[in-house]
């Protein structure tokens, strides 16, 4: 095993057992968590390796580093989430790779990637994501929808030629009344999940945590936990 195979495999058995802990200490099963690897600013030698050790999902967040990437792994049985902001001249290319867009927050969005999605003969899963510091009407500082405007984002997916509605994500803010307060960050999240599914049920991914606050992701209900930094370790400073 070459030393950067050992490296991920010691990181993912740490996570691992993260889970684990926090599904026992909530009452869950382990299988109710699933794991998304953030693979942003690794190369595709690392997605390879994390494949070899198991790891089926695999999220980008720029359009311009996953393209090229997963073309790289296109023989490999992964799913690609994409989790970052996302222009709508980019919908095209992120329609042909990812199988999952986590972070559709507007309705030119909704439309750019339906158009796409049917040109490329192919369904995208997509999560709405929710802005926990925004005022109504407004967007968050790192994308997302304010919570008064999950409903019609939702309803234009499932509307939507090319796309499949399946839930909500959500980044735990850095400002607003939930800054400092993930757990109650991921609650609030899983409570609009909650409405949610009472009007699309098959909406039932909740996709929130990432490698600092994974446990209170769990221990709220979260379905998905993106972690980048406690599998691949601290990302190269960038300039």
């Amino acid at each position: 095993m070459t030393d950067r195979k050992t490296e991920l495999a010691r990181n993912l058995a740490r996570v691992e057992e993260r889970i684990a802990r926090a599904c026992a200490a909530a009452g869950r099963r382990r299988e109710e968590v699933t794991l998304v690897v953030v693979t942003k600013t690794y190369p595709a030698s690392d997605v390879r390796l994390l494949h070899e050790l198991g790891v089926r999902h695999v999220a980008e967040n720029k359009d311009q580093d996953a393209r090229p990437k997963a073309s790289a792994c296109a023989d490999l049985d992964l799913t690609w989430h994409f989790v970052g902001q996302l222009q709508t001249n980019k919908a095209k290319s992120v329609a042909g790779y990812a199988q999952v867009v986590q972070s559709v927050d507007r309705l030119r969005l909704v439309s750019s990637l339906s158009t796409a999605a049917e040109q490329a003969g192919r369904e995208l899963d997509c999560l709405v994501q929710v802005a926990l510091d925004a005022e109504s009407g407004a967007r968050g500082d790192r994308g997302g929808v304010a919570p008064d405007g999950v409903g019609e984002l939702a309803d234009a997916i499932e509307a939507a030629r090319g796309l499949r509605l399946r839930g909500l994500m959500t980044v735990a803010p850095l400002a607003g009344p939930y800054a400092g307060r993930q757990r109650a960050a991921f609650e609030r999240l899983v409570e609009l999940a909650s409405r949610l599914r009472a009007a699309h049920p098959a909406a039932n991914m909740v996709s929130a945590g990432m490698s600092a606050d994974l446990e209170d992701a769990v221990a709220a209900g979260a379905t998905h936990v993106r972690i980048g930094t406690a599998v691949l370790g601290v990302r190269p400073q960038l300039g």
